[in-house]
């Protein structure tokens, strides 16, 4: 039996296109069902549905064999588990659906571009830290760093903080809450994601399965 561990939401509407062009069905809808454990058409591949955030886990130590993830979700999760000499999962591919950015985006009135020149240290509010991290070490911005779980765009609007860090995809929500993107850090879509082990053991159904993603993901 194959585990494929998904995410409700976008990643998993955007995923089945895919599973259906390699001629994989999901039998239930996640959004009318209560189960966490989906069968598919495919009588030796089965779904799991997890948090965004714990996809990466759960391939990591074998609760699922592979998964599908955003790229903003895998740094944060390599970087923690290379902190902890956790497994590196491999990435064979880009799946290209999910797409947003991870972006700096501040209040309309701040002038985040001064700041930066004059040296400011700026409080910067956000649950990605590492990607936060390096993007303003390698511009020489000095940050303290604010981890945050949800409603970042509430962090600036109260004076928590006066930058966030977090994925756009319209910037609808950040023009709503009077918020400005100041600058872009990287793109984001998602990955296919596998356990090294899982691979060698089930090596040709997994290699096969990999295939047909890619396959599907050429076509599209």
């Amino acid at each position: 039996m194959i585990t494929l561990a998904l995410s409700k939401g976008r990643i998993f509407d955007d995923s089945l296109p895919l599973l259906r062009a390699a001629g994989i069905e999901v039998l239930e809808d996640p959004e009318k069902s209560r189960k966490l454990i989906i069968g598919t058409s495919r009588p030796d591949l089965r779904v799991v549905l997890v948090r965004a955030t714990d996809v990466p886990t759960y391939v990591e130590h074998g609760g699922a064999d592979l998964g599908v993830a955003g790229l903003d979700v895998l740094l944060e999760h390599a970087a923690d588990a290379s902190a902890g000499s956790g497994v590196a999962l491999y990435r064979p591919l880009d799946l290209k659906i999910a797409r947003c950015r991870l972006s700096v985006a501040v209040r309309e009135d701040f002038d985040y571009e001064s700041a930066v020149r004059q040296g400011s240290r700026i409080r910067v509010a956000t649950k990605y830290t590492h990607c936060a991290r390096q993007h303003f070490a390698a511009k020489g911005v000095h940050v303290d760093l604010i981890k945050l779980y949800g409603s970042m765009e509430l962090a600036p609007l109260t004076g928590l903080a006066d930058a966030i860090v977090d994925l756009v995809s319209t910037g609808s929500t950040l023009k709503a809450n009077h918020l400005l993107e100041v600058e872009r850090i990287m793109d984001i879509s998602s990955r296919l994601v596998v356990n090294p082990a899982a691979l060698k053991l089930q090596r040709e159904p997994i290699r096969a399965l990999i295939d047909a993603f890619e396959a599907a993901v050429n076509k599209a």
